[in-house]
């Protein structure tokens, strides 16, 4: 017995021992792997500089106090070096509870939240009820796509601007309202006003996008299961719950997913609507673009500040919700 394991024992350790290095595996891979490594390459390439390098130059950046005036620049033929200097953490505690930090940051995270929950709930759901009515054979069902798919093809400023031309004091809807004897609020002025003009313009560009994918997902639906369904005596309600939602589920949480992504980092929307005005209407996103671009002297370390703290919150969120999505496929399989 104790000569078996010895000699199992033994054996085990001259494989460990005769296991390749790191370099030779990887000499190995290259070998045997090499047009795969060649065709990645320029994507790779591309990423680094495009992504990885001003990544990790804006991390850097919020460990400093760099602002307009103490990085490097050039003025005339003088050169002046940059003069910033590390300070740690110092600007995510400045921001997340340093003096006034429910102004510049709680206040906008709370508007945010809230922003992206209402616009990804009416983005779905009317997305979803278009889809279904789409689904079905109408007259005209071509035409009809091409309307409802005429906003998410019409490039973003033009929507945007459209609407503000729209929602102004004497635009067309204030007019409509007061045709109607209903009061008529100052969309592009009023706090209250501006945060939901923002929903409504954001729900317009986005519910095509979520119609068209949720429409792509219903075509995928047998219809032999609506048919059996409706052998047995399923009403249209018992269709839709037991048949449509769940085929349904893998799309819904890809466009749910993108859904929040999106709106949690939609910038054109807020900044074409209501340009530097609207601080309450500000999300994080546009609160960074301001303070960077739209004051004196530009504060690049908390600009670059909010935007790892923005990648921190959606790289968590994303994380909860796949482990979320995962646990029920598990429960419902």
């Amino acid at each position: 017995m104790s000569v078996a394991v010895q000699g199992a024992t033994g054996k085990g350790s001259r494989e460990r021992d005769q296991r390749p290095g790191l370099l030779e595996r990887l000499k190995r891979s290259y070998a045997k792997h090499w047009y795969a490594y060649a065709m990645i390459a320029p994507v790779v390439l591309v990423l680094g500089v495009l992504v990885f390098y001003p990544l990790v130059q804006g991390i850097w950046l919020t460990l400093t106090d760099a602002n307009s005036l103490n990085v490097a620049r050039k003025i005339g033929v003088n050169e002046i070096p940059a003069s910033y200097q590390y300070v740690g953490f110092h600007n995510y505690a400045d921001i997340l509870w340093g003096p006034g930090s429910y102004d510049r940051f709680w206040s906008h995270f709370v508007w945010t939240i809230a922003w992206t929950v209402v616009c990804v709930c009416l983005h779905y759901t009317l997305g979803l009820g278009l889809a279904v009515l789409l689904n079905k054979k109408l007259r005209g069902r071509a035409a009809y796509r091409m309307l409802l798919i005429l906003p998410w093809a019409v490039p973003t400023f033009v929507t945007v601007f459209s609407w503000r031309l729209m929602l102004s004091d004497g635009g067309v809807v204030n007019t409509m309202l007061s045709a109607l004897h209903l009061p008529e609020p100052g969309w592009l002025t009023d706090p209250w006003a501006q945060k939901a003009a923002a929903i409504l313009v954001n729900t317009w560009a986005g519910v095509p996008f979520m119609m068209i994918s949720l429409l792509g997902g219903l075509q995928a639906i047998p219809a032999e299961l609506y048919e059996a369904a409706e052998m047995d005596g399923a009403t249209r309600w018992q269709q839709f719950r037991h048949i449509t939602l769940p085929g349904l589920r893998s799309v819904s949480s890809t466009v749910v997913l993108l859904g929040v992504i999106w709106t949690f980092n939609q910038f054109n929307v807020i900044f074409l609507l209501f340009g530097k005005g609207a601080p309450d209407a500000q999300l994080l996103v546009t609160w960074a673009y301001r303070l960077a671009f739209g004051q004196i002297p530009q504060d690049f370390a908390q600009s670059a500040s909010y935007g790892v703290i923005l990648l921190s919150i959606l790289i968590v969120f994303t994380a909860f919700y796949r482990r979320w999505l995962a646990r029920n496929e598990q429960a419902n399989g």
